[in-house]
């Protein structure tokens, strides 16, 4: 049971590791706020058909709480899909995995920390920090003729992708203020559903929608939302049902691995020492942070 919870998380994180890749090529077929919008519809009508049974059990309460960790949610995507339009797939896992950073350090304040968790430790202000550190490596050329930052040179499809962190990172947050007290099947009905809700109300204010369909696009969009939605989210709360913390934490390290890997053999996209550092860092940010176990282990996938 264990091996096949190793094995299943393995290929939860592979598959969202190469959907960055996946994703920024389906790009170029849709526009990013109707590829996310698309792709919610779908993972949303996906987990209706699997858990019809669980609408009844939806109450004012739990649509309330839905509809909160579904709004970070859809900003989190919203950011994410936009900022890929302009950076490349590795920069764009490696600066989203900064959630697993940010979500103890907004846990300081004890107004968002949820229920019953703990302030957190050294080890998550020295992981922010080193991750913080490579971030700056990552995403900002150093100066001509120095080696200090040049913020002028500042990727604005960077910019949007720290967005998305932060939202994806009160994403977090919210479910676990909601978790405790909601089942797992309604709190994702809704929270997915109220994603898509959110996605449709602000892609007009935001584009000019296009969706060429293509094959392309049209298997982007079933393997985004069946297989690195409704799919990898359920079995994922399984595996960490039964796998210890810390491992399902070095696990998830892994995602900006496998899209810079995907992204390599697929698009030829290369690192240069500086921004090769700036992603080592980070990792090792993620890992301390993960591996000294804190009161909730987040990911940018919880949906």
């Amino acid at each position: 049971m264990k091996l096949r919870a190793y094995l299943l998380m393995l290929f939860v994180v592979a598959v969202w590791g190469c959907t960055f890749v996946l994703i920024k090529d389906a790009l170029a077929d849709a526009t990013p706020l109707a590829f996310n919008l698309a792709r919610m519809t779908l993972a949303f009508l996906v987990l209706a058909l699997i858990y019809h049974r669980h609408w009844r059990e939806v109450t004012r309460g739990q649509l309330l709480a839905g509809a909160v960790v579904g709004f970070f949610l859809a900003a989190g995507y919203q950011f994410q899909t936009a900022g890929l339009v302009k950076t490349t797939p590795s920069k764009s896992a490696f600066i989203t995995g900064l959630v697993v950073v940010l979500v103890p350090l907004f846990s300081a304040i004890p107004g968002l920390r949820p229920p019953g968790a703990k302030a957190p430790r050294w080890n998550a202000f020295l992981g922010a920090l080193l991750a913080f550190t490579g971030i700056l490596l990552l995403t900002i050329p150093a100066a001509s003729g120095h080696l200090l930052p040049d913020f002028t040179s500042v990727n604005v499809g960077d910019v949007l992708t720290f967005g998305c962190t932060i939202a994806f990172a009160f994403h977090c947050l919210s479910l676990g203020h909601a978790s405790p007290r909601i089942p797992f099947q309604p709190l994702a009905l809704l929270q997915v559903g109220f994603c898509a809700l959110f996605m449709a109300l602000s892609m007009p204010l935001l584009e000019h929608p296009h969706l060429n369909l293509t094959p392309r696009l049209g298997i982007s969009l079933a393997i985004a939302a069946v297989l690195a939605t409704a799919a990898a989210f359920s079995i994922q709360s399984w595996a960490q049902s039964i796998l210890p913390t810390t491992h399902t934490a070095l696990i998830l390290t892994l995602e900006p691995v496998f899209a810079w890997i995907t992204s390599f053999l697929i698009m030829g996209e290369r690192l240069g020492l500086r921004p090769a550092s700036g992603a080592i860092l980070i990792l090792a940010g993620i890992a301390l942070t993960e591996l000294i176990p804190q009161p909730h282990v987040p990911t940018a996938h919880e949906a």
